[in-house]
């Protein structure tokens, strides 16, 4: 099926090469929306506190960091084809595990695997993207960032669905690996069997220049805000909204839903008002979002406020990516791998960054860290990128 499927790339439509990689992006985010719906119930079968919490959660995007350089070169080794199907299904199984853990140790294990093998596939899906939108010769990057968040939406939702009724663990991993499987296997005939400049030496490190290092910090801001909603909102709704067992995963179903329809518009809108402009009202949106929900900590209001929060995240880290890719500098994959990296370091430090800060404090205080991170995004976003995209 592989060697079919790389020989006859040229025949397929671009149209089902869309299709295709879309649904890797989506059953990609939906396996990790499962494990982040089901955070507050693994915190409490295994009787951690904020603190051990935030610690152990430092396994997955360790995981992810150390995976950055093996899956640039395995990529440009073995093609993004081959790598994004074998990924997928290692995706998988790592989702299974966490539904099996029973003790700390067995956590973390399975975080740092996960972390790990969900990066492969998140370059070289990314990398297949790019072949994609070459194919187009226009920017459709965003909306496949989009099928990444809906994914998040539904995952959240289906998350909330099992806790309220009362769904175990193990059983509901069943079901999305299942989909999952079906999904990829489905879907693989139709992908790139070249990728786009290919370069056969590519390096496994590049140091960026000051325009890509800069757009590496807005997109450190924006994934550390992303990494702590992920991993906190639903702690955050038990433990300060105090909000029912049922609604404890609404404001990440929230924060999910608008930041999936922000990026399905985010190349229309830039192109109407700039890409500057765009940023900086990301920035405020993520700060303002947090504000209400640390200020006003109701159900309603915070839920408002993750709904903003989604809203002012959704655009950056694909625009990020589409501006590191016209980088003069280094090759459209380098700049990608480079701006990557230092915006996986978000991942790496805003969720135990919560968990250590309201171990000393409180959950809001910790939040009105990542709030700062959007003030952040406004001030940088006129260093390097014009009015007008």
């Amino acid at each position: 099926m592989l060697s079919v499927a790389l020989k006859n790339n040229r025949t397929i439509p671009r149209g089902a090469h869309r299709l295709a990689i879309g649904a890797f992006f989506f059953i990609q985010g939906l396996c990790f929306a499962s494990w982040a719906s089901r955070i507050p119930s693994i915190q409490q079968e295994l009787g951690m506190s904020e603190a051990a919490l935030g610690s152990v959660l430092l396994a997955l995007p360790a995981g992810l960091m150390l995976s950055l350089p093996i899956s640039g070169w395995l990529v440009a080794k073995v093609g993004s084809q081959r790598v994004v199907i074998i990924a997928a299904i290692l995706y998988t199984l790592s989702l299974l595990s966490l539904g099996l853990v029973e003790s700390i140790f067995q956590l973390v294990v399975c975080l740092f695997v996960f972390g790990l093998i969900g990066n492969v596939m998140n370059i070289s899906v990314n990398t297949q993207a790019v072949g994609v939108e070459a194919l187009y010769k226009k920017s459709i990057m965003a909306s496949f960032h989009g099928l990444w968040s809906l994914a998040g939406f539904t995952g959240a939702a289906v998350g909330t669905f099992m806790i309220g009724s009362d769904i175990g663990l193990f059983q509901h991993y069943i079901y999305i690996s299942l989909f999952v499987l079906i999904t990829a296997l489905l879907s693989f005939r139709f992908t790139l069997g070249e990728d786009a400049n290919k370069k056969k030496d590519a390096p496994l490190f590049a140091k960026p220049d000051k325009a890509l290092l800069i757009l590496g910090i807005i997109a450190f801001c924006s994934m550390l805000c992303e990494g702590a909603m992920f991993d906190w909102s639903g702690v955050y709704f038990r433990k300060v909204v105090q909000a029912d067992p049922a609604w404890v995963g609404a404001g990440f179903t929230a924060f999910m839903s608008t930041m999936a329809a922000g990026r399905f518009i985010a190349d229309w809108f830039t192109s109407r008002y700039g890409l500057k402009l765009v940023l900086q009202l990301s920035g405020v949106l993520i700060s303002i979002g947090l504000g209400v929900a640390i200020a006003l900590p109701a159900l309603h209001t915070a839920i408002i406020g993750f709904l903003l929060v989604g809203v002012g995240v959704s655009s950056v880290v694909p625009l990020v990516y589409s501006a590191a890719g016209k980088s003069k500098v280094l090759s459209p994959g380098v700049a990608l791998a480079a701006v990557s990296t230092i915006g996986f370091l978000g991942f790496l430090i805003g969720p135990p960054l919560i968990g250590i800060v309201a171990g000393f404090s409180n959950l809001q205080v910790s939040f009105s860290i990542i709030a700062l991170m959007g003030l952040l995004i406004v001030a940088l976003a006129g260093k390097v990128v014009p009015s007008k995209s």
